[in-house]
């Protein structure tokens, strides 16, 4: 007989500025907790400042896991992180400590949450062969012969999401089977022993806007455009995800002259309000929390969320 999930941990998930950080931060001073991101732009090292990463002084205050730990030039995919995650997660079970997830890459919450479709490893030569293809046919071609073996995953991305339509075709070639038909599987759980307590922080479009704003233009002060040009001038694949991050293109943009630094932070604030309104979206369809919080964490918060992380502790053994 399959024994119930007994051992406690807790995902803080919600979309870009809207104090996920901080609300992990406090939850994990308050219960003995570990904090263990879930968001697949902070795994780089090189991206502490665009990113909004924990600072030094926030890590020391209580144990932080998976920050900054990968090169820009290695990228990270979901069951790579899943991996890494679980590992974590029964370490710091081992060490008496409450993991707390948190982040905003709903796949990663979702494949934690959830589980994954269990799809085999692709071999590096499927990898090579697709990678010649797709460079030999160019993307619309690309896209285009996708659509003929997965039409769900074509129809669904761009030709331009480089990344994605490319594994599309991985898992295809290496399985003979379509990543649309791996996705209508049960997915398998990452953690069984796990029982979570998610929490959501949902605000309204007007304050994720504000804050998002505010915080490009602290990223300013501190040193994003310094760092921007530090990761240009390691001349990385553009296609690698850690190139993809909020604010890097238009900070790039300015550095090789093509407009003004306060033109490439308005285009930034723009790119980042796009993107909080999708992540607001995915979490709304595509991700049931225990506990939904529409606003954003604040220090008045802390009575209502911790009493129902209290009563969450105290069944969750039970």
């Amino acid at each position: 007989m399959e024994m119930p999930p007994t051992k406690p941990a807790l995902i803080i998930a919600g979309p870009t500025a809207s104090g996920k950080s901080g609300l992990a931060l406090a939850v994990a001073e308050e219960f003995g907790g570990t904090i263990i991101n879930a968001d697949s732009m902070q795994v780089y090292k090189e991206l502490r400042i665009l990113t909004a990463r924990p600072s030094e002084e926030d890590e020391a205050r209580v144990p932080h896991r998976l920050y900054g730990f990968r090169s820009a030039s290695d990228a990270c995919s979901a069951a790579q992180w899943s991996e890494l995650a679980a590992a974590e997660m029964r370490g710091i079970w081992a060490a008496g400590r409450l993991p707390v997830l948190a982040g905003g890459t709903g796949f990663y919450i979702k494949a934690m949450a959830e589980g994954l479709n269990d799809i085999p490893a692709v071999p590096d030569a499927v990898r090579s062969e697709v990678e010649a293809m797709r460079e030999g046919l160019g993307a619309q071609a690309f896209h285009a012969r996708l659509a003929e073996v997965d039409t769900g995953t074509a129809e669904r991305l761009p030709a331009a999401d480089r990344q994605r339509v490319i594994r599309a075709m991985e898992v295809y070639l290496a399985t003979g089977r379509s990543l649309t038909d791996w996705h209508e599987g049960a997915p398998v759980p990452v953690v069984t022993e796990a029982r979570f307590l998610s929490v959501l922080l949902d605000p309204s479009r007007e304050i994720l806007n504000a804050a998002s704003d505010a915080r490009f233009d602290a990223m300013l002060a501190a040193g994003a455009l310094e760092e921007a040009a530090a990761l240009k001038a390691l001349r990385l694949d553009a296609a690698l995800p850690a190139m993809k991050s909020l604010g890097l293109g238009e900070l790039f943009a300015h550095l090789d002259g093509d407009m003004s630094l306060d033109a490439a932070a308005e285009a930034a604030k723009q790119a980042t309000r796009r993107f909080a309104k999708r992540q607001q979206t995915w979490f709304r369809n595509q991700f049931e929390p225990d506990y939904k919080v529409s606003a954003q964490y604040s220090e008045s918060l802390r009575y209502e969320i911790f009493s129902d992380i209290r009563e969450f502790m105290l069944t969750a053994q039970n």
